[in-house]
């Protein structure tokens, strides 16, 4: 099978999605199928030389909606060449340039939400949500109304999508999502990190790994830290993720006034074997985020044995509490502050059982294969469906 993702960018700051986008590639490269992608980032993007896969960078785009002018041109030449087209997210522009190319050629197109029609964006911005209502009837209804599918990670994400706005229509697929799985020389990771920040090779780490953004719960996680932090001098907060100068900056302020900025350390963005290195170097994981469809990084720590303490935002959630790879709680001080708490207050040997829970959580659910597998299933029995459809539609001859 021939596949085009098309997205934004391919830059590895952006988040689960970018790296979800990577993986699979891989995974689809290895069993012979066939992987290119279309971006809007500017050719000479450093970040692209390093792609597992071949990309076709469209931009560089204007403005934060991501107009592209080359777009739709290349759209309509290069489709044809694929037996479907994946777009990954929603509100830019590659959504709305995918549409409008492939709506004269026999190609179907899919639209990967990705947890951005979550009604947390509603309710927290209710200013931008006006803003998008102005776009939605024109614009992303009749991208989801017109896709072959709108595919989804989890029934929850499914579920919580009908609820952002009235006027919605789609032919909705649950997919699952996956991560890769930590390269088998964890120790020499492990040393790697700890080389890079060796003030921190004898201490007990907790580790926040993603962006640093408001939906993340950021400052939660350094409020709760700063109560148990007195319990235990060895005790050290890991923030490994980058973020605009403005969070970073509150952020900053807020690890001082608390009095714990002397046990906070700011890594920025870890990739390759620093990432897997600060996952293996960590006693736990914690993200009480306020929205998550996935968690791409929750799933990076189960597959490197660590534990999560996360929020019951992150539609995953029920997962890790059944499977007790971790600790669930609600997305505020006090839900964090349990997390924390109750995993301190664990003896070494349920550690180290949770941590066994936490890899085999990653292996039964959370696979990139898995996630391809299925995501294969989904694409070949639509096409098997058209086909029979086009086929029962074709006029008999006598």
């Amino acid at each position: 099978m021939k596949l085009l993702n098309v997205l934004p960018t391919l830059d590895p700051a952006a988040g689960g999605p970018v790296e979800g986008v990577r993986q699979c590639a891989l995974a689809l490269t290895a069993m012979g199928h066939c992987v290119e992608a279309a971006t809007l980032d500017d050719p000479a993007a450093p970040f692209l030389a390093g792609a597992p896969l071949s990309v076709a960078a469209l931009g560089p785009a204007i403005a934060r909606y991501g107009y592209a002018p080359r777009a739709l041109s290349w759209l309509r030449s290069n489709a044809p060449r694929f037996d479907a087209v994946i777009v990954h997210g929603l509100w830019q522009y590659p959504g709305f340039v995918t549409r409008q190319a492939l709506r004269a050629l026999d190609v179907p197109y899919y639209v990967f939400a990705h947890g951005m029609l979550d009604p947390w964006f509603k309710q927290t911005y209710p200013f931008k949500h006006a803003k998008k209502w102005l776009y939605w009837p024109w614009g992303e209804y009749r991208v989801l109304r017109d896709a072959h599918a709108v595919l989804f990670t989890t029934d929850e994400e499914r579920l919580l999508a009908r609820q952002s706005f009235w006027l919605y229509r789609a032919r909705e697929r649950v997919v699952s999502f996956g991560a890769a799985a930590p390269p088998d020389d964890t120790v020499r990771m492990r040393a790697a990190f700890l080389a890079a920040y060796p003030a921190l090779a004898r201490r007990r780490l907790l580790l926040f790994f993603g962006r640093l953004h408001p939906k993340k719960g950021c400052d939660i996680v350094l409020q709760a830290f700063a109560h148990v932090a007195p319990s235990d001098p060895a005790l050290h907060l890991v923030f490994a993720g980058a973020g605009d100068a403005q969070t970073t900056a509150r952020l900053h302020a807020l690890a001082a006034r608390l009095g714990i900025a002397e046990r906070v350390t700011w890594t920025g963005l870890l990739q390759n074997d620093l990432k897997w290195g600060a996952l293996a170097a960590s006693d736990a994981f914690v993200l009480p985020s306020h929205q998550e469809n996935f968690g791409v990084a929750v799933v990076e720590a189960l597959a490197s044995g660590t534990p999560v303490l996360i929020s019951d935002k992150i539609n995953i959630w029920r997962e890790i509490a059944t499977d007790r790879a971790g600790f669930v709680a609600s997305d505020t001080v006090s839900g964090a502050l349990a997390n924390l708490r109750r995993w301190l207050a664990l003896d070494a040997s349920s550690q180290e059982r949770m941590r066994m829970h936490a890899r085999d959580a990653f292996c039964a659910r959370f696979t990139v294969d898995a996630h391809v597998r299925r995501l294969l299933q989904v694409l070949e029995e639509d096409r098997d469906a058209t086909y029979r459809a086009n086929a029962a539609a074709a006029p008999r001859v006598a």
